[in-house]
């Protein structure tokens, strides 16, 4: 397939003076304490990003909310508030990571988005909630752009992938906890939990090495660092900034759609028995482990980030298709058929080192820690789609080809990037 994109317009390599990244000898113990702080970061990270969706119900009744269809709508709202603060919180980390270091955002990241959730256990008031989730989201949005710029520039080429994985999932690990959490403490207790394994994974921090690409980068005075808006300009980087972030959408519609709204899907697929949040959560998170496994080694045995991710975009089509066909015959059918669903949108670990991969040292960090909280806002515009096409189409179609249309738009965009399975990360944008 022709490839769209080519970064050779808009990136000129300049080796840093380091030896290459695909052959230079590292720091085997510093590189695989990185891959471990970043998995258990990303683990905390995904523990407390799907802890809303699994306590909207229980925490917005404590608070007063009981109205099914005020629920809903102030259940969305929140939701957005906290995507709005991941992707202004992804701009501003992403900016941070490459002027000051891959590291002081990570721990940075951590300490904000851990303290929000802390505080979120005591919030008695709607409007504490929305400026708490908000927050949590602006800290999330950090970690797993910092965590995988740093992993894939300590690492060679050769071995990139696989430490990007393994990030992923472990981290995705953290979903499947909270999904188990929920059924056992109560929901104030499951923010506590979540923001003090974060304090805790900052003590591990001890012996983690930053970035030598982002240092030897640094020293050059000549070179701008973590300007946004070389994001924004010539226009073929910013297209390819926009690919990255088409791609990772279906994802999300699956994200801020199906698993969020699991529980009214299965109403209207007609589920004998009510839907339960904290198994959704659980069995689809335990799907997208073993996605993200299965498109890494993919990824890995084709030597390719782009056909890997376009093969389970079509999966996911397939899943997405037999899941409303099949899910309504019980509720073991729902939840087996959504992990199979979580399973087809496995492709998050190699887009997000896609992301990684697709820009320089000085802007590396800016986009891979902003274009999954892009990916993640997309969420916000599709949700909204779905709830206008819900009342036409119904809850089921309207599910059915929004989630076809957005596979669709992914397929094209990650057509038209370049592939970077074996590029040597020792370069810069200018």
């Amino acid at each position: 397939m022709q490839m769209c994109l080519s970064a050779s317009d808009t990136i000129a390599h300049m080796k840093s003076g380091l030896p290459s990244n695909a052959s230079a000898s590292f720091n085997h113990r510093g590189a695989w304490l990185a891959v471990t702080v970043a998995a258990l970061g990303y683990f905390v990270d995904l523990f407390d990003i799907v802890l809303f969706s699994i306590l909207r119900i229980p925490s917005l009744k404590a608070l007063g909310v009981t109205d099914p269809a005020e629920l809903k709508l102030l259940g969305k709202h929140l939701l957005d508030l906290q995507l709005t603060g991941m992707l202004c919180g992804g701009l501003a980390f992403g900016m941070l990571g490459d002027k000051f270091g891959r590291l002081k955002t990570l721990f940075g990241s951590i300490l904000l988005y851990s303290i929000a959730n802390l505080l979120n256990a005591f919030v008695t008031d709607v409007w504490q909630y929305e400026v708490l989730r908000f927050a949590a989201g602006f800290g999330l949005a950090g970690e797993l752009g910092a965590g995988i710029t740093l992993v894939s520039e300590l690492l060679p080429t050769a071995r990139r992938g696989l430490a990007t994985t393994l990030v992923a999932a472990v981290g995705l690990c953290g979903a499947v906890a909270a999904g188990i959490a929920a059924q056992f403490f109560a929901w104030n207790h499951c923010y506590l939990i979540g923001g003090i394994l974060g304090l805790v994974l900052l003590a591990l921090r001890v012996g983690v090495s930053e970035s030598g690409l982002f240092q030897a980068t640094r020293a050059k005075s000549s070179v701008s660092l973590g300007n946004p808006f070389q994001l924004l300009w010539p226009p073929r980087r910013c297209a390819r900034f926009a690919c990255i972030v088409l791609g990772g959408m279906p994802i999300w519609f699956v994200g801020g759609v199906m698993f969020i709204f699991a529980p009214e899907i299965g109403t209207a697929l007609e589920c004998p028995t009510p839907i339960m949040p904290a198994k959704v959560i659980m069995f689809a998170y335990s799907g997208v482990v073993v996605g993200d496994i299965a498109c890494g080694l993919l990824s890995q045995y084709l030597r390719s980030r782009r056909y890997a991710i376009i093969s389970f975009q079509v999966l996911l089509i397939a899943s997405i298709v037999l899941f409303l066909e099949c899910a309504g015959a019980s509720d073991t059918c729902f939840y087996w058929l959504m992990a199979v669903v979580g399973a087809a949108t496995g492709f998050w670990a190699v887009i997000v080192t896609t992301a990684g991969e697709q820009f320089g040292t000085n802007l590396r960090a800016t986009a891979a820690t902003s274009a999954p909280n892009f990916i993640r806002a997309t969420a916000v515009p599709v949700t909204w789609v779905w709830f206008w096409l819900s009342p036409t189409l119904g809850v089921v179609s309207a599910t059915m080809w929004l989630g076809i249309a957005c596979c669709v738009i992914g397929i094209v965009a990650v057509s038209c990037l370049q592939e970077t399975f074996d590029r040597d990360l020792d370069y810069l944008e200018h």
